[in-house]
């Protein structure tokens, strides 16, 4: 596929090497050893995955109606058992081996092969076993997670209602304890209390676990979860006082089966309430290990961010593969002969074709060294490495930060290289129109982005007002960010993060080398630090409001609350890439990457340059100047943009794009040799233009 690709003509004539001319050679990429490190940590389990997903059997047929589609999906589960691709994270005694991060790596490879499978796969082992493994028992495990590994007992995760998505502490289905018979009861008292969106719920599901305010006693201790059977195994009829409804043809994802489901006076066994961390006894007594129930509402849903870290990784390699293939296509596709009287220009070589895609191949990188770091995080937690309530805290907002960007910023690749690969990018047979749409709802589900966002954005102001708890206004109005980069690396929130104008100088003097690390990591940090320091005063003293004034006067700041966790999360993705360059090695890759860290820093100043320069952070003349420093980068990549798709690793088996399988430049060969042997010949017909302008030029 991609090695047809004729790089003399359409790449490598643009780097600077050739010693039989004496020029200089210029750096360049060890493709080999960058997609070592681009596989990162589970690297090995990463290849297993994707040879799996390279293969015919799990991969999407364009064009089926979605009963077959989700047919066939669900015999792809099937393959999925029996080629031990799903039991990495469950526990070493019942098959899997206790593998956490290793198992969100390979499931987010699914996505390359079907996003209907890899979601499918999801709600069946990442959420309804998961939930079982993770807020149930040894007792619950040994009962249901064998049906639930072996696809015996296929689930769903019954959480979301039609009135209540991402607001999950406000849900309306209830789980009543009833001493006498010793179960619980549970029911959706209207309409608007009906699981809805539920994976699985519209066919294939056999069980679930059902997320209910628990009522003992007459006291509500809050959401819990209840493992429920629905169908008759034999027949795959609801059981009695359940009843559901398809939710039909979406917009993308139609090989999954979601459904709505509601339960009447559905009765369940005391011992099915999951209950690692809230139990009811038998005569109803509630109890806890964890005190507060605000904490042990956060602690039971945040054993389920996998989905969040798996959401991420999954957009980072949708990415990945579009933008391989769009490169690929410029590198080949010729339009307008500008700068030859007979030659076309390959549309890698037009800059605004440069800045539209390889601002987002920076991007990539960046998000994709990101969900590294967000993976090895999980993995710390999940395995106990570290595993404190600290520890847990950060995983959830690092978790909460990235996922919102990595799922936009896929939307808007894909969306990109679509346009970018002309009418070819909207043939199915591209999979670029296939992949937004089927990726399209990754922005709501596992957490809506922007809500997702609103919560990193109380962490942020949390860890600000512990910082300055005794500082009056005058000492707030003269912070700025402190320089210590360890600060950046290796924190989610803001502590310790202060530094005073008299010891650290001006921002803007620090900052005026645009292209400099320490310039950069100055400026992106500052807008975050200047951002949620603004808001922190104008929220003081909120919590000492009425509830309904404290609300509005958050309200008033909403807006600006998101955009500050944004910047959070994008300054993340910039330390992430900078952390990355220091283990590379090779001097040529490094000095790539570099430009491409810097391309993304620069891309990042010049999207918020309207804030840096209201905010004197850059003077006018200075903001001038960075769509400048832009441009030169794009220059400079130019010569490595195959090499850096090619080691992120997919093979022709994982793009299935006709775009990116070199027929286009067999196409553009043929054509240009018709045109030179036409030429050579003398059998060319006269260009009109040329015989006017020898005219004219006879007359004057």
């Amino acid at each position: 596929m991609t090695d047809v690709v004729d790089r003399e003509s359409s790449t490598r004539q643009a780097t600077a090497g050739n010693p039989a001319t004496g020029v200089e050679a210029g750096p360049a990429v060890d493709v080999a050893a960058l997609g070592e490190q681009l596989l990162g940590t589970w690297a090995g389990v990463r290849r297993q995955a994707r040879e799996l997903a390279g293969r015919p059997e799990v991969q999407k047929i364009e064009g089926l109606t979605h009963t077959d589609h989700r047919h066939r999906v669900f015999e792809q589960l099937k393959y999925l058992v029996d080629n031990n691709a799903v039991h990495r994270a469950f526990p070493v005694r019942l098959g899997g081996s206790d593998d956490h991060g290793g198992n969100i790596a390979g499931f987010e490879e699914l996505v390359t092969a079907d996003p209907s499978l890899q979601i499918k796969a999801g709600v069946q082992w990442g959420l309804f076993g998961s939930a079982v493994m993770h807020l149930g028992t040894e007792e619950h495990h040994d009962k249901w997670l064998p049906g639930i590994m072996s696809l015996d007992t296929p689930g769903c995760f019954a959480m979301t209602e039609t009135g209540h998505g991402s607001d999950v502490a406000s849900i309306a289905t209830t789980a009543t304890y009833d001493a006498a018979s010793q179960e619980f009861v549970i029911n959706t008292p209207f309409r608007a209390a009906w699981k809805d969106y539920i994976g699985n719920a519209a066919n294939d599901g056999l069980a679930a676990v059902v997320f209910a305010q628990l009522v003992t006693r007459n006291v509500n201790h809050g959401v819990h979860a209840f493992y429920v059977e629905l169908r008759d195994p034999d027949t795959k009829e609801f059981l009695p006082g359940i009843g559901g409804e398809d939710d039909g043809i979406k917009g993308g994802l139609n090989g999954i089966d979601n459904g709505r489901l509601h339960f009447t006076n559905v009765r369940v066994p005391r011992t099915n309430l999951l209950n690692r961390y809230g139990d009811v006894a038998v005569d109803g007594t509630y109890s806890s290990t964890i005190e507060s129930p605000g904490r042990r509402f956060f602690t039971m849903l945040g054993t389920l961010v996998q989905g969040r870290v798996s959401l991420d990784g999954a957009a980072v390699a949708a990415s990945k593969v579009a933008l391989k293939a769009a490169i690929h296509y410029a590198a080949e596709r010729r339009q307008f002969n500008a700068s030859s009287p007979t030659d076309e220009e390959v549309l890698l070589d037009y800059q605004r074709h440069q800045r539209r895609l390889f601002t987002r191949l920076a991007t990539t990188y960046a998000a994709s060294f990101a969900h590294e770091q967000l993976l090895t995080k999980f993995d710390d937690v999940f395995s106990g490495a570290h595993d404190t309530d600290a520890d847990r805290q950060d995983l959830e907002t690092l978790a909460a930060a990235l996922k919102p960007l990595s799922t936009w910023h896929a939307l808007d690749t894909l969306q990109e290289c679509r346009e970018a690969c002309g009418g070819a990018g909207f043939l199915i047979e591209n999979r670029f129109a296939s992949l937004r749409a089927d990726l399209d709802v990754y922005v709501t589900f596992e957490g809506d982005n922007t809500v997702l966002l609103q919560l990193v954005a109380k962490r942020l102001l949390a860890d600000y007002a512990k910082e300055f708890r005794s500082a009056d206004f005058g000492v707030l109005a003269r912070y700025v960010v402190d320089q210590a980069a360890d600060v950046a690396f290796h924190r989610t929130g803001l502590r310790q993060v202060a530094q005073f104008v008299a010891d650290s100088g001006s921002v803007q003097k620090a900052a005026l080398a645009l292209r400099d690390e320490a310039g950069q990591r100055t400026l992106l940090t500052d807008r975050v630090q200047s951002m949620v320091a603004e808001i922190g005063a104008a929220l003081k003293g909120a919590n000492k409001l009425p509830q309904h004034q404290a609300a509005a006067l958050f309200n008033q700041h909403q807006h600006e609350l998101i955009e500050a966790a944004q910047a959070h999360a994008e300054l993340l993705q910039w330390e992430a890439f900078t952390e990355a360059l220091e283990s590379v090695s090779d001097a040529g890759t490094k000095q790539v990457l570099t430009w491409l860290r810097d391309l993304f820093g620069l891309s990042l100043i010049e999207k918020h340059l309207s804030w840096y320069l209201m905010n004197g952070r850059l003077s006018m003349q200075r903001g001038r100047t960075v769509g400048t420093y832009i441009n030169r980068l794009l220059v400079k990549i130019r010569p490595h943009a195959l090499d850096l798709v090619d080691a992120f690793s997919y093979g022709p088996e994982h793009l299935r794009a006709s775009v990116a399988t070199g027929a286009e430049a067999t196409r553009q060969d043929e054509a240009r040799t018709y045109f030179r042997h036409q030429r050579a010949s003398g059998s060319a017909p006269a260009d009109e233009k040329s015989l006017l302008a020898l005219k004219a030029g006879r007359q004057q």
